[in-house]
């Protein structure tokens, strides 16, 4: 196996995942449900294998931090769109 990089986003996905399933088992603090799962799956995934493409393909490091770091900016303004509504549109949570 050539390149690694994509099986270990992969792996790390699944296990951010695994904190919210073991917290709802010994608190009721945290209620996800299939589709919170589903929907931080693919924004986790997505942004790790967007930020792996965007290693790839461009060449000078300066532009390759900023596209991660814009990438990691979209997925947190995503996540607390979803999670507490800080736009308030009809995607938030709250």
């Amino acid at each position: 196996m050539k390149n690694k990089r994509p099986l270990l986003i992969v792996f790390i996905t699944i296990i951010l995942l695994l904190i919210p399933l073991i917290a709802m088992q010994f608190t009721d603090e945290v209620n996800w449900n299939f589709l919170d799962f589903v929907v931080a799956g693919f924004l986790l995934l997505g942004t790790g294998l967007a930020c792996e493409f965007s290693l790839r393909k461009i060449k000078k490091p300066k532009h390759r931090v900023v596209a991660c770091i814009v990438l990691f900016i979209i997925l947190f303004l995503l996540w607390a769109e979803l999670a507490v509504g800080i736009f308030g549109t009809p995607f938030s949570g709250s």
